[in-house]
């Protein structure tokens, strides 16, 4: 089965964009590309609510996000409760992200981060498994404001 990754991303991260397209097809993956498609002056959380939409729809598995700091288009992706974007600048925090988090929206900051570090964290992000164990029912209470 083909994992389909979603991607959004507003001017800011227009010119990242290609670099994760081509990082994320050479892993194998189908990409759902939702814009923007220039570097015309956009709306971040236009493009953050499309990607967390598109995984609660079932359309991707995964998705990436990319804007300026990332720091908007992450709140604006975690709106959706099907969300778990993860805001990474190493490609740790991407592994760990994942592995213990579940995440499942990696989020860029184009004007953070190069295209080696962009990379390494598509690769860690795309390629780590979430373990489970005492992290689910962690991954869980993120789900419930009660617990």
């Amino acid at each position: 089965m083909t994992l389909t990754v979603a991607l959004g991303c507003d001017h800011a991260g227009f010119a990242l964009k290609d670099l994760v397209i081509a990082e994320l097809q050479a892993l194998g993956a189908e990409v759902l590309d939702l814009g923007a498609y220039s570097t015309a002056s956009v709306d971040y959380p236009s493009f953050g609510y499309a990607v967390a939409k598109a995984i609660a729809d079932g359309r991707a598995t995964r998705g990436v996000a990319i804007c300026g700091s990332g720091i908007g288009i992450d709140i604006a992706a975690n709106r959706n409760p099907a969300a778990r974007a993860a805001l990474c600048t190493s490609a740790q925090m991407a592994q760990l992200a994942r592995s213990h988090n579940d995440a499942n929206i990696l989020v860029l900051g184009a004007r953070l981060i190069g295209p080696d570090v962009a990379r390494a964290c598509v690769q860690a992000f795309m390629t780590t498994p979430f373990e489970g164990g005492r992290h689910q029912r962690r991954v869980d209470m993120l789900g419930n404001p009660d617990c």
